[in-house]
């Protein structure tokens, strides 16, 4: 069980019989009453988000999420199909499912699937992953302001702002969380 004292963004509860995750939460004090908590709520399985408010001392079950290494292995449209490196049991998801992740999945990646009682409920990236840009603007000599950044498409469709020296063809480092350039590699 976890109660309102031990809430942290990230984890996983049970309520009103779904899967849902913490996002954000304030603790709240009234003049008159007792405490409360102000939370936002992501359902994980079908990606709605939701704000709700209880008393302070509340408690939920914690949700047992199970991680295990998987390799994507390649795209069909808007299916996405995986491979459990311990078992070799393939699976596929949707694009739907995958949400923002599918910008950043490249063939033969590694990465982490997240399942709840056996069903899939995503897959969760590496903090940084390295790409290749397949189409920027040229950088000119005369561009050396200070920051001078452009935009760079890589090999996923994913579109970074990168510094001015970055050429097609070069590989660079992006940071899943933020979705923002870090270095060339």
């Amino acid at each position: 069980m976890i109660s309102t004292g031990e809430l942290r963004k990230g984890v996983a509860i049970e309520l009103d019989g779904d899967l849902w995750q913490i996002l954000d939460y304030h603790h709240i004090k009234m003049g008159r009453g007792s405490a409360q908590v102000r939370i936002t709520l992501r359902n994980i399985k079908r990606g709605q988000t939701v704000e709700r408010s209880f008393q302070a001392g509340t408690k939920w079950p914690r949700a047992s999420m199970e991680r295990r290494p998987v390799q994507f292995l390649y795209r069909d449209d808007d299916d996405f199909h995986f491979m459990d490196t311990d078992t070799y049991d393939q699976f596929v998801l949707s694009a739907g499912q995958l949400d923002d992740v599918s910008k950043y999945l490249k063939d033969g990646m590694t990465l982490d699937r997240t399942s709840y009682q056996g069903e899939t409920i995503g897959v969760e990236l590496p903090t940084t992953v390295d790409l290749v840009v397949r189409e920027t603007e040229p950088g000119f000599a005369g561009d050396t302001q200070t920051g001078a950044r452009k935009p760079a498409t890589t090999e996923t469709g994913l579109v970074v702002t990168v510094p001015i020296f970055v050429e097609e063809g070069d590989t660079i480092r992006v940071d899943t969380r933020t979705g923002e350039y870090q270095t060339r590699v």
